[in-house]
């Protein structure tokens, strides 16, 4: 894989300790700016709903630049909002940071996906994909976690000046990494053929997929933090190792889901779905044993990383008449499912069905991305056989 994709999973990894972090600071800012934890809770769902609106328009605003150019804008953009969330007195101010931020992180991630699927062979999407996924999978792992740490020791405003300066090499890294022609205009399709080529059944059911899985993923990793701490029973300084072990499984469902999605990927959908659902199941029935809970959130974390992964790699395969916009609306729809799992979490938790709740939506979004792949499957070999 070439140096400039890992240093692409550099940025990504700074975006997405963004993205992540507020599991672990929910509480924090809850209390601090005099909000509820699902009114807190909903900054994730604002800045997912930001990445559905900019990934498309950001995608296509994107085609006018050099893939360096348009990254680097991004990235700054992003860097910028972060520094004005963490001087901000104001929840208002604050969400409208998380979806100017979104906006800009949309923008980076549609470019880098096209950018780094155009670096590997064309049978190799997979693996790149999830090596530049891999920066997300990290944040989970190190940028999360420490980020807790950090709003635990000197408050949640430290773990926004923390991303501020974590952007800073990243911005070094892009604009020595990425080449800054003109983005291969000349070989672009025009925007409405690619506008056309996004029609694909097989497409519109693959970011169907993804919405759900996602859905599940951010349910419960948004209240993961309460719910360490309130059902589970583990103290406060437990939440960065829980939240540790959530990313350590996701890195290994990445790796282990990219060198499977190229070759085998129904099956790693099939079967790994099936455990997906399960697994949420399982940690509900068992989130009191704080050993149980602990394993089955390495696993899961694996799983919905894994499945996650390999489904964006079937958006990119699914769209080659798409190469510029594929990646964002791929972006996109994943992060509609970013935006309403949150949403439904806080919504069982708010009509006092507790913090095992989002666990219990997080197994009936997966259920239903079973059932709804199981009858796309069945129409396409049906219209096949025609």
């Amino acid at each position: 894989m070439p140096f400039a994709l890992l240093l692409l999973g550099l940025a990504v990894f700074a975006q997405g300790t963004s993205e992540f972090m507020l599991s672990g600071l929910v509480p924090d800012i809850a209390r601090d700016l005099g909000v509820s934890v699902p009114a807190a809770g909903a900054l994730t769902s604002a800045f997912a709903v930001g990445m559905v609106v900019g990934a498309p328009l950001m995608a296509v605003l994107g085609r006018r630049w050099s893939r360096r150019g348009a990254l680097l804008a991004f990235l700054l953009a992003f860097l910028a909002v972060h520094a004005v969330g963490a001087l901000t007195d104001s929840f208002a101010v604050l969400l409208a940071t998380r979806v100017a931020g979104a906006l800009a992180n949309a923008g980076f991630l549609a470019v880098a996906l096209v950018t780094a699927v155009g670096m590997v062979p064309p049978d190799a999407k997979g693996r790149a994909t999830s090596m530049l996924l891999g920066g997300v999978t990290l944040a989970c792992v190190i940028g999360v976690p420490a980020g807790a740490l950090l709003g635990q020791v000197w408050g949640w405003r430290s773990a926004f000046w923390a991303v501020v300066l974590l952007s800073l090499p990243a911005v070094v890294a892009v604009a020595r990494s990425v080449p800054g022609g003109s983005a291969d205009a000349g070989e672009r399709p025009a925007l409405g053929a690619e506008l056309r080529a996004l029609r694909s059944p097989r497409l519109r059911l693959t970011l169907l997929l993804g919405a759900l899985v996602n859905g599940a993923t951010f349910c419960t990793f948004t209240f993961l933090a309460p719910l360490a701490t309130h059902v589970t029973g583990l103290g406060s300084g437990w939440v960065p190792g829980v939240l540790a072990l959530f990313g350590a499984g996701s890195f290994i469902g990445v790796s282990v889901g990219g060198r499977l999605a190229d070759r085998w990927p129904v099956p790693v959908l099939m079967a790994g779905g099936a455990a997906l659902c399960a697994g949420w199941v399982a940690l509900a029935l068992g989130a009191g044993s704080p050993a149980g809970a602990l394993g089955l959130v390495l696993v899961q974390g694996a799983l919905s990383f894994g499945v996650g992964s390999t489904l964006i790699s079937q958006v990119l395969y699914a769209a080659p008449g798409a190469p510029t916009l594929a990646g964002g609306f791929a972006t996109a729809a994943f992060n509609v499912g970013a935006a309403l799992g949150p949403w439904a979490g806080g919504t069982a938790i708010g009509a006092g069905l507790g913090y095992r709740s989002p666990l219990w939506v997080s197994a009936g979004l997966v259920a239903l991305c079973l059932a709804t792949a199981a009858v796309g499957f069945r129409r396409r070999e049906a219209a096949l056989v025609r």
